[in-house]
């Protein structure tokens, strides 16, 4: 990409209005702006389970392998938000995808059927991990409100959703491989029927 940020404010934005590679200048409340947005946030929490990880590895064994599948999820995400902001751009390709579908399949296989509804929480880290889970839902939902007015790319609209279930997969195998019981969710306790 050619362009590089000589300079942080321009000042162009303070009426409200953004611009893209394009030239275009749009609201910064455009589904556009808003799932550039959303993968911006998806990609800075999912910064923080990586340093959390990075942080962690030496206590916990098996973590750096899920450095090595989750870091290169930045950069998709970031090619991604260029495809957003250059539509005529196609940097993400359909390997992509595959290779998050071949991750979540091998962490399964490990894993075993989940038998009940999970909770975030558990360690910092495992919690991080439903944090990124619930971005990269945010920013799919993001990502088809723009579908719907300006169509994406199917490998585009593919990775978010994939990814967001790598990222819980990802929450599951950190427990297991720390050594922590998940948070099962607990179903409220029915009222009583006492009568009167």
């Amino acid at each position: 990409m050619g362009n590089r940020l000589s300079k942080i404010y321009t000042k162009t934005g303070d009426q409200g209005q953004t611009g893209l590679a394009d030239g275009r200048r749009v609201g910064k409340d455009h589904p556009r702006i808003e799932a550039i947005g959303e993968l911006d946030m998806l990609n800075s929490q999912l910064g923080l389970l990586l340093a959390g990880l990075y942080d962690e590895r030496p206590l916990s064994p098996g973590l750096g392998e899920l450095i090595d599948v989750l870091a290169p999820c930045q950069h998709r995400l970031f090619d991604l938000g260029g495809e957003l902001a250059m539509p005529a751009y196609q940097a993400l390709q359909e390997h992509e995808v595959e290779r998050l579908e071949a991750a979540i399949d091998r962490w399964n296989e490990e894993l075993g059927p989940l038998q009940n509804f999970i909770l975030p929480g558990g360690s910092s880290l495992i919690a991080q991990a439903h944090v990124c889970r619930a971005a990269a839902r945010g920013a799919e939902r993001r990502c088809q409100q723009l579908n719907a007015s300006e169509e994406l790319r199917p490998v585009a609209m593919a990775y978010v959703n994939r990814l967001s279930d790598l990222l819980f997969v990802a929450a599951r195998l950190i427990a297991r491989r720390q050594g922590i019981d998940e948070v099962l969710w607990k179903a409220a306790d029915k009222p009583s029927t006492a009568v009167d």
